[in-house]
């Protein structure tokens, strides 16, 4: 298992230091750091599908104290309303005026607790925001802070009063993850650490938020392939005739693969993207975007992931 308190090399880069910083406090899950982190370098969003208790909040949370982010968790439920998210306006007696009391969607870093619990309206207002990036209220724009990234969270196996959210709105979030449990020598390390939420609030920053703005310009000047392309867009192509699916995945899919394989690119060091990077998020990041005929409707997440993971295999590598 990983030292979780070693002192970093002073030669690493930065953005090795961040995912070091991060993995202090959420430890065991490097993979899962490094595919959050592509994902926030990338400009994208985040779904996060699994069991309570296995650190969604921590690794939220950690990602926005180690970027000097702002921070806000929003707890869905099914009364929420869309002004709980956007804000309101309200009659100031004094002036006689409305003034615009900003809702917890003000922030950089977006803590979307247990999503699919809210109704569809209320989960299209936080949509919405993730995709335009701005909140439109009383025909006033108002845009929203610079970076923002949302987390969002939802449970697979009770359903109960849930809104499932539709194919069409999981295309928003560049990523969808599965935390997982850790393994015993981490869970042990993590029982010895006692790491509590307000702990990890007073963890300092590694970057400031001007930083990450810096890092997400850099992303965009990794270099891809022609030929790395040309197998990005193989695969994705693969996806729209592949058996049992009804609709592959869109050209949004394709570009965000593409952004998140220049970030994870980034993180490692180099300049370039290569084809394992590809290979390595394609599920992540293609696998929810995927939407099966009407017959292929039970286990649809495992079928997706079987899905792009088996088109890989048949898919030559360019070398």
């Amino acid at each position: 298992m990983k030292n979780t308190n070693a002192a970093p090399a002073q030669n690493e880069s930065p953005l090795v230091l961040l995912q070091s910083h991060i993995e202090r406090v959420f430890v065991g899950k490097e993979e899962v750091v490094q595919d959050a982190l592509a994902c926030l370098l990338a400009g994208g969003h985040l779904l996060i599908e699994d069991v309570p208790g296995v650190g969604k909040t921590t690794l939220a949370l950690s990602l926005a104290k180690s970027t000097g982010c702002t921070f806000q968790r929003i707890q869905f439920t099914s009364d929420m309303m869309p002004s709980d998210i956007l804000g309101v306006s309200v009659l100031n007696p004094k002036s006689q005026e409305f003034e615009f009391r900003q809702g917890p969607v003000f922030h950089q870093v977006i803590l979307a607790d247990e999503l699919n619990r809210a109704t569809p309206r209320t989960q299209s207002a936080l949509l919405e925001s993730m995709n335009e990036r701005q909140v439109t209220l009383d025909n006033k724009t108002l845009s929203l802070p610079n970076p923002f990234f949302v987390v969002a969270t939802q449970n697979p196996h009770e359903h109960h009063g849930t809104f499932p959210l539709p194919e069409s709105q999981l295309d928003r979030f560049m990523m969808r993850l599965s935390i997982g449990y850790p393994d015993a020598a981490s869970e042990k390390a993590i029982l010895a650490m006692g790491i509590e939420h307000e702990a990890v609030r007073q963890i300092p920053a590694s970057l400031t938020s001007e930083d990450l703005l810096k890092w997400m310009e850099e992303v965009r000047r990794v270099r891809v392939a022609s030929v790395v392309d040309d197998y990005l867009l193989s695969l994705v192509q693969a996806t729209r005739v592949a058996e049992r699916v009804e609709v592959g995945v869109s050209p949004r899919g394709a570009i965000a693969l593409r952004k998140a394989a220049q970030a994870r690119a980034l993180l490692q060091g180099r300049d370039h993207v290569t084809p394992d990077d590809i290979k390595r998020l394609a599920v992540p990041v293609l696998a929810h975007r995927l939407i099966f005929s009407s017959d292929q409707i039970a286990d649809l997440r495992a079928q997706s992931e079987r899905i792009i993971g088996g088109l890989l295999q048949t898919l030559a590598v360019p070398l």
